[in-house]
This record gives C-alpha cells, structure tokens and sequence, in this order.
C-alpha cells in the first residue's frame, strides 16, 4: 500500500527543472520575443537520443522528458534553441526544404554560442570552447568547407552528435502566413540595449517597465535607438540638455544642436506631440551627423542653416519621420537640390531670408557654432558621426525599413568615403598633367659595369635633351601683404617635393604683388629653400599669367599652379591650372581648374 502511493507521489525532477529553465528564460527581455513551443512527450520521435532538446522552423522546442540536468543548463539550452530561430537559421516557409549540411549546422551553433559568451544566459556545459572564430554562418561554413571542419566545433548544439536544428514544412495553417521571428527578435534585442543605455546614462531607473515620469523628448530619442536604426547609432551617443534658463538665454524657442559637443538643446517649456519630437530631434540629428556646421565655409552661416532645414525638412517629411511642427521650413520645389544648391537659390532674398524660422527661431540658425554649457571630454566626433550614419543606412538597407530619399543616401556614401588631403591631391594633379622625362639606355653613352659581371658592358642611361624642357610646369606666386608665410612654406615646400619626386628638372617661376617678377626657372630643390621672395604689396596676378601665356620659352602644354590667399582680381588661365588656398578662403570668381585648400 505504502509502495503503492509512493509511486503516485514521486516527483517529476526533470519536468521541474525544465519547468525553471524556462522561466530563467523568459526573463531575458529579447529572449521573451522570441515565441516558440514545448514538447517532453515520450513517444516524441523529434527530441534527441542525446543532449537535451532540437528546435524545428515550426517554433517548437523537442526536449527529452527522462533528462535531468541543472535549471541554468536548461535556460541555456533554450536560449540556443531560442537563437537560432531569432537569427533566421529556421525560417518557417511553405514548400520543399533543403536541410543544411554538417558545416553550415556547426557554423550556426558556433555564432550562437559566440552570442552567447556576450550575452549570457543560464550556464554553458563545460565541454563547449570558451572561444570561437571570428565571421558570419557563411564565412565559417565555406572556409571549413575548404580546410574541414574542427573537431572542437563539430558537436556544440544542445543534442550531442545529432543536429540540434531541423526544418519542417510550414503546415500550421495552410492560409496563415509564416511568422517573422527573426524581425520580432531584433525589435526585442535592440529595446532591450536602448533600455540598458538609458540606465547607464541615467535616463531610467530600471528595465523593466517605462519610467512613469519620462519626458516627451527623451522618449522620442529612445525611440531612434530602438526603432530606427538610420539614427539610432547617432541617438545613442547625443546629449540631450533641457535647461529652461538655458534655452532662455540662448532663444532656443524648440530646439538648437552643436555638433562638435554632442548636444542638442530643447526648451523643456515648448509643448509638443510625441511625432513631432521626433521630428524635431531627428532634424537636429541630421544637422549634426551630415556636419552642417563645417560645411557652411565662406557662406552666410544663417542662409546655408535654412537651405540645410529645407533640404532636412524635406526628407523627414519624404521618410515620414513623426510629424513636422507648424512653422518649420518646406518647400516642395527645392526636393532634390542639395544644401549648397538651395543656398545659391535663396541667397538672392536675403530681406525675405531673414525672416524665416528655424527650430530655434526667427532668423536665427539652430546649428550652433559652440557648446552652451562647460566644456568636457569628447571623442572623435568625425569619425562618430560618419562611423554611426554608414552602420545605420547599412541595417536600414538590410532591414528593409523604408524608403529614404536619394539624396540623404548620397550625402551619407560621401560622408563614408572622406575625401583626400589637399597634398594627395596635388600629388595626383601631377601626376596627370605634369610629364615625367623618359629615360633611354643607349650603348652610344659610356656603359656602365657590374662587379659580379665586370666583363660585360652595359647600356648608360640619358635623358634626351628634347625631351628635357618639355617636363616642367609654371608657379604663379602672390607675395601680396595678406599672404601667409605659413602658407608659402607649405604650398612651395610640397610643390617642390612633388616636382622632384617626378624628375622634373625646373619650374618656371612668377612672383606677383602689384606687378610680375619672373624669376625664371628655377631647380625644384631651390623653389622652397632658397628662393627670395619679392615684393609685398597689392595683389594683381593676371599680369604674371599673361607673361607666362606670352613666353615663348615656356611649353604650351604646361600647367600652371597658381598659389594665391583669395585676395586677388578675377584671373583667366587658358592653359590646365590649378589653384592653392588656404582652408576656409574662396576665390572671388568660379574657377576652371581645381581648388586644392591647403590646411
């Protein structure tokens, strides 16, 4: 009798333990999403005769009934079943199904444990790797195709030599559409990190839950950590300052970013709806990220602000980013222009300009050229900037997540690729239009010996003196007051460098302050060590052009560089030329030829 109630009374370990590995499990926010089934039939033909448990495409987890271990192995077994349907490797499809070969089984659950070792659920069995090779399910599964397949990674699934991952026909119901679980996954995992950010930097309390008294411009920046990822890498590392007496001494009447500090400003007093926070933060976001600030060199800073607001304004609107705010700036016939384009439009209105508003204010620019607060320790925001607005179109693309206009994509492709320095440029300059002299070797020069082969003669190597003149280039120097010797150092120094790098044997130069000085040609190595520099006065170097144009020494097709602050008359060069500047100056005419600015 007592036997008897024994047997009814004896508790199921396994089922218990199972039981808390999934609660450990659904304790993991990202997990959570991850929506699957369980099976500990007996007669189930699917669990493993080893290991632990399989996970079939149709979201069901096969776990052997009669296998006792820890609650922590369980939850990390379950997590490993739980990510190999998050990351895709068992999309639920109709039709035939190929099954994956033994590498590409092995290259899933090593990027799933790899996961794991950075985002730990439960406890590992102690037979796994504690380390695992770099690269994708693909790169892993085509190299070991080719050099074959480690011992070490052939078996670490959750069902011991047999594969742990089995595709299945979907079938559930014959009309329903197979669910997404990879996209479900990615919303959950990427919430879960904007949550932990918001921790860390003291923008919530804990992560369960929202906090009750969140601001209405802090829940539309989390909202771009989380649910947009074009901006998001970009939202995670902006400040969000909201000082009313700040944004009153400053007349922020919404909101002002500065770039270089990696703040954007709101006035915490302007009432507005949750979509047009959004739309407000993402403008300062592009503001910063596509570097407005830098952008505006000679301009009018306010004007170039408000053709970067029609152009911003219009691709949020284009995207459907929240809602734009009345009274912000947009134009339909502008769509497609670029800042500089729109600029060159307005800047013929300046009275009506003027008058115009931006998320700061009339006729002020949000796009501030200082922090408003103390200073403080900055990364490279360069790199920040362009590093985050390339990761975010890349998961966009990838994502799938809408339409964004062709402009803002080619504005973010040349943020990616920065352009070359101004001394690589020149370089290249040279290099095109600048000729080398071609060597001959002729047995008509004296021959020249080896020592390991003394009684061999060999042909000398010449220049043929036609070809000499011909390789060489004019300079066409201003020596006005204005012109910095920082300056001349560098453009003659790096002009020099180049010419001698080429063996080109002289350059013809023109100094120019109110009149010419031709100083004829002169060795490369002496243009920036020993060449005296002429005159300091007014700045006219059409004169010394026209004396190049006329010398019948002087090659017709040789370039001419023109080195110049800015401050000169309109020139007219009817030869390939160049010009040098210094960064920020603008000539005052459209040039021809290319425009090297000299940092």
């Amino acid at each position: 009798m007592s036997r008897g109630r024994g047997r009814r009374g004896k508790r199921d370990l396994a089922g218990e333990a199972f039981t808390e590995g999934v609660r450990l499990l659904r304790a993991n926010p990202a997990l959570a999403a991850v929506d699957f089934d369980t099976c500990r039939h007996e007669d189930c033909r699917l669990a493993p005769r080893a290991g632990l448990l399989r996970v079939d495409s149709d979201g069901t987890v096969h776990a052997r009934h009669d296998r006792i271990a820890e609650p922590a192995r369980w939850a990390w077994s379950l997590a490993h079943a739980a990510l190999h349907l998050g990351f895709g490797h068992l999309p639920a499809a109709k039709g035939e199904r190929t099954p994956p070969d033994r590498y590409e089984l092995a290259a899933r659950c090593t990027v799933v444990n790899r996961f794991l070792l950075t985002f730990p659920v439960g406890t590992a069995p102690d037979d796994l790797p504690t380390a695992y090779p770099d690269g994708d399910e693909e790169q892993l599964a085509d190299r070991w195709r080719r050099t074959g397949l480690p011992a070490a990674y052939a078996h670490c699934g959750t069902a011991g030599a047999e594969p742990d991952q089995l595709l299945l026909t979907w079938d559930a119901w014959r009309s329903a559409r197979p669910p997404d679980r990879q996209l479900a996954f990615a919303t959950a995992l990427t919430r879960t990190v904007s949550a932990a950010m918001d921790v860390a930097g003291g923008r919530r309390d804990a992560l369960d839950g929202e906090e009750p008294g969140r601001r209405p411009w802090e829940k539309a920046l989390s909202w771009f950590v989380s649910s947009y990822p074009l901006l998001g890498g970009i939202a995670a590392g902006i400040e969000l300052v909201a000082d009313a007496e700040l944004a009153r001494a400053h007349g922020i009447s919404v909101a002002a970013v500065n770039a270089e500090a990696g703040e954007v400003y709101v006035n915490p007093l302007r009432t507005l709806e949750d979509e047009e926070w959004r739309f407000v933060l993402a403008h300062e976001l592009l503001h910063a990220a596509l570097r407005h600030g830098d952008r505006c060199g000679t301009r009018d800073p306010y004007l170039f602000n408000v053709a970067c607001d029609y152009v911003v304004n219009g691709w949020l609107r284009e995207m459907r980013v929240g809602t734009m705010p009345d009274g912000l700036l947009h134009d339909r016939e502008l769509a497609g222009l670029s800042s500089e384009e729109v600029y060159d439009r307005i800047a013929g209105d300046l009275r009506r300009m003027r008058r115009l508003a931006t998320p700061r204010g009339k006729g002020v620019g949000d796009v501030l050229g200082a922090p408003l607060g103390p200073p403080r320790d900055h990364v490279d925001l360069d790199g920040f900037y362009r590093r985050g607005l390339a990761h975010g179109l890349d998961l966009h693309e990838r994502q799938e997540r809408g339409y964004l206009p062709g402009g803002l994509v080619e504005e973010i492709r040349a943020l990616s690729h920065p352009p070359l320095p101004w001394d690589a440029r020149l370089a290249r300059w040279f290099d095109e239009f600048v000729p080398r002299p071609e060597p001959l070797r002729s047995f008509a020069r004296p021959s020249r010996r080896q020592s390991a082969t003394p009684d061999i003669p060999r042909a000398g190597r010449w220049f043929p003196p036609e070809e000499v003149p011909r390789c060489t280039f004019g300079v066409v120097l201003d020596t006005s007051g204005s012109m910095d010797r920082t300056l001349l150092g560098k453009a003659l120094g790096a002009i020099a460098s180049y010419a001698e790098a080429r063996d080109v044997p002289a350059a013809r130069v023109v100094f120019c302050d109110a009149a010419p000085h031709d100083a004829g040609y002169l060795p490369v190595a002496e243009i920036a060590g020993r060449v005296r520099v002429h005159g300091r006065g007014g700045t006219v170097l059409q004169p010394g052009i026209d004396l190049l144009h006329r010398a019948d020494d002087f090659p017709r097709d040789a370039p001419v560089l023109v080195v110049t602050d800015g401050w000169c008359d309109v020139l007219r060069v009817r030869r390939e030329h160049a010009y040098l500047v210094p960064q920020g100056r603008r000539l005052p005419f459209t040039p021809r030829g290319p425009v090297f600015r000299v940092r």
